[in-house]
């Protein structure tokens, strides 16, 4: 690690989070249903209600090649930030990710959704799960 590296890993240690992003990345996804899109969509509104945190929209997308990979986007934005699913269908990719601040938990609520996931597409496996702290500020 180079000296200015150091220099801001130092000064980040020094910070306060006021909120917390969980990354889930991964592969073997099947479609379990035909409209996976509005299922994925379904499954994040459901852990959402299921959380204190508090649903304002929520919206998905399915792409069908013609502009992009085949798969779909599926958002659901909170009062404090949001929760959403990117997948690209014919690799089995689908990344996750739930960031809020507040009284939500990230980690409720990815567990949650890996949950429901899991229970739908065994196949389905967990290759990285990260979770940052985020909105960094100095105390005070």
């Amino acid at each position: 690690m180079r000296a200015k590296e150091k220099e801001q890993v130092s000064v980040m240690t020094n910070l306060q989070a006021h909120g917390a992003h969980v990354f889930l990345d991964y592969t073997g996804y099947v479609s379990p249903k035909p409209n996976d899109g509005e299922w994925i969509l379904e499954v994040l509104e459901q852990a959402v209600e299921r959380s204190n945190a508090r649903n304002v929209h929520s919206h998905v997308e399915q792409f069908d090649g013609s502009h992009s990979p085949i798969g779909f986007a599926a958002v659901v934005l909170l009062d404090e930030s949001h929760v959403s699913a990117h997948c690209y269908s014919e690799k089995g990719w689908l990344a996750l990710d739930c960031f809020t601040c507040g009284d939500s938990d990230p980690n409720a609520l990815a567990d949650d959704i890996h949950r429901q996931l899991l229970e739908y597409i065994p196949s389905l496996t967990l290759k990285r799960r990260q979770h940052l702290p985020r909105f960094l500020h100095e105390e005070g």
